[in-house]
């Protein structure tokens, strides 16, 4: 059991990262004096049993375009610069370094000492400094505690995040797109975060400096939940929003590991977080009960969820604020979980798509290069309606399913997967949670009933043992059968009435495929992998 940190006040200077002329530093806070703080600072309200209840203002989300990455020497070499990580000049970083300095002198600020990860031999020393008492209320809940007061007397951070919410960079003279900004710098291990109050932007900054640091260390940094079975076997679930990858892994059979974020090193699975931040929009007790009870639970906060005024009942279903209603909460709020936080090498990998053309097979086994293949691909759809403008089914490509976090170069993580793979002798499988019988707007959602029969399955290893077919548009191997689920349901064309249109539908998709990894097939590795893809349609 974790002991809670002794809190320090009345340092007037932080010198991690050279903070002078500070009012006062509220260290490593327990939850309930952060509740006092916020409070006292109007910073939030308490809804009903005791969530904490924040509003983060106009950004209810990350802002890519204003995350930007320092190249230097450090960098230039590795990092895939492009869009997504974008350069930012080392004299800009320190010209809005001083001024941020500037901006905290004679102000309070909230401190904690954590780590990102659970394996005492990977897991990275973190300073988080927050101008807001939530956001280190936040930081509290997401990462990984010291164990002990003689732990954090001896902290020495390896990476400092300085998180000023209510200071505004100036885009013309700080070259920025806005006034918001992410700016991580790998050689002062600083991050700086300004312009925004969404808490999510000091998770995914963290994430991002382990995608970074970790393949150097041959650890495979990873976007996905894991869990582990009654026979200590350990499954990990990649899968971008809306795929069911939070639900799926929340599974009441096996014990969660972590929800969002592992490492996969030559120990095995391991957590890089103390906590969860789940999407609560329209959640449902009946659908995900574990979930379902943080929200009404002293620590969690609520962002952005709609509260009545005078009963202060949360309303999950409301929508108003935001569709990315979210809820942040330490993982021991949960009671199925591995508290260690570590699981041992995986037995199963699931890469969950939800394909709204209708077109891929609701389980498929795969290769090694397959898993490769479809790793670098990250696939999932939008749906129509979901976004203005969208009025079929959108394929969605999101590199190792965490394109906005991955600094090194695609071929890194693809090539890291495969030895692990084959070092430990893992079944990869690709699972469809997406529509069947058509394509969304004809056909229907695959039942959640027929995806937990083959995901158990799959899992206890039953699956593996019956008779495969492969798919002719995909070259995906697809079981014939699985007890509970209609033997027809498994190939996807028997769904259909339409055949003609599922034919054009699987060469459409097949076709998107096909022209979206030619951006990876630019070494040896990725030329090799291209021919575990759809053949060329």
């Amino acid at each position: 059991m974790s002991i809670p940190p002794k809190p320090k006040r009345h340092y007037h200077l932080i010198r991690s990262v050279n903070l002078k002329n500070l009012k006062n530093v509220f260290w490593n806070l327990h939850t309930p004096e952060l509740y006092e703080r916020i409070l006292a600072n109007g910073e939030g309200m308490v809804s009903h049993i005791g969530p904490l209840v924040v509003s983060t203002g106009k950004f209810t989300g990350r802002s890519p375009n204003d995350k930007f990455i320092v190249k230097d020497a450090e960098t230039a070499d590795k990092v895939a610069w492009g869009k997504v990580n974008a350069p930012y000049d080392p004299e800009d970083f320190d010209r809005v370094y001083e001024k941020v300095k500037a901006y905290l002198q004679n102000r309070e600020v909230y401190a904690l000492d954590a780590y990102a990860g659970t394996d005492e031999n990977y897991r990275m020393p973190v300073r988080i400094i927050t101008e807001l008492a939530w956001h280190n209320l936040f930081a509290r809940n997401m990462f990984v505690l010291p164990a002990s007061h003689d732990e954090l007397d001896g902290f020495e951070p390896e990476f400092n995040v300085i998180d000023v919410a209510n200071f505004k960079g100036d885009p013309e003279i700080d070259k920025l797109n806005s006034e918001t900004f992410i700016l991580v710098n790998f050689t002062k291990k600083v991050i700086l975060i300004g312009g925004t109050e969404y808490g999510g932007e000091i998770k995914k900054s963290i994430f991002s400096v382990l995608n970074y640091i970790l393949p150097q260390k041959n650890v495979l940094p990873m976007h996905c939940s894991a869990n582990m079975g009654k026979n200590e076997d350990t499954a990990l679930f990649f899968g971008l929003s809306g795929t069911g990858k939070t639900t799926l892994s929340a599974d009441p059979e096996r014990a969660l590991i972590g929800d969002d974020e592992h490492g996969w090193s030559e120990n095995g699975i391991f957590n890089f977080e103390g906590g969860c931040y789940a999407k609560v929009i329209r959640l449902s007790q009946e659908a995900e009960p574990a979930i379902y009870k943080t929200t009404r639970m002293f620590g969690t906060i609520l962002e952005n969820v709609v509260v009545d005024p005078d009963s202060r009942f949360a309303n999950l279903d409301d929508d108003t604020l935001t569709e990315n209603t979210r809820a942040s909460y330490p993982i021991t709020h949960l009671d199925n979980i591995i508290k260690e936080g570590k699981g041992g090498h995986p037995r199963n990998i699931i890469f969950l798509t939800a394909d709204a053309f209708g077109v891929l097979p609701p389980i498929s086994k795969l290769t090694p290069d397959q898993a490769m293949y479809h790793f670098l691909q990250g696939y999932t759809a939008k749906v129509a309606g979901t976004e203005r403008g969208v009025t079929e089914p959108q394929a969605t490509f999101s590199t190792c399913f965490g394109a906005p976090f991955m600094p090194l170069k695609p071929n890194v993580y693809a090539k890291l997967l495969g030895e692990k793979i084959a070092k430990y002798d893992v079944t990869c499988w690709l699972v469809n949670t997406g529509w069947t019988g058509g394509a969304y707007g004809v056909g229907k959602r695959i039942s959640i009933k027929y995806t937990r029969a083959l995901l158990n399955a799959a899992l206890d290893g039953s699956l593996e043992k019956v008779a495969f077919t492969e798919d002719p548009y995909f070259a995906l191997n697809v079981p014939k059968e699985c007890p509970g689920v209609p033997a027809e349901v498994l190939m996807p064309v028997n769904t259909w009435n339409d055949k003609s249109a599922y034919e054009q539908s699987a060469k459409k998709l097949a076709g998107m495929f096909v022209e979206n990894f030619k951006k990876y097939a630019t070494d040896e590795t990725g030329k090799r992998l291209e021919k575990s893809g759809p053949p060329q349609v």
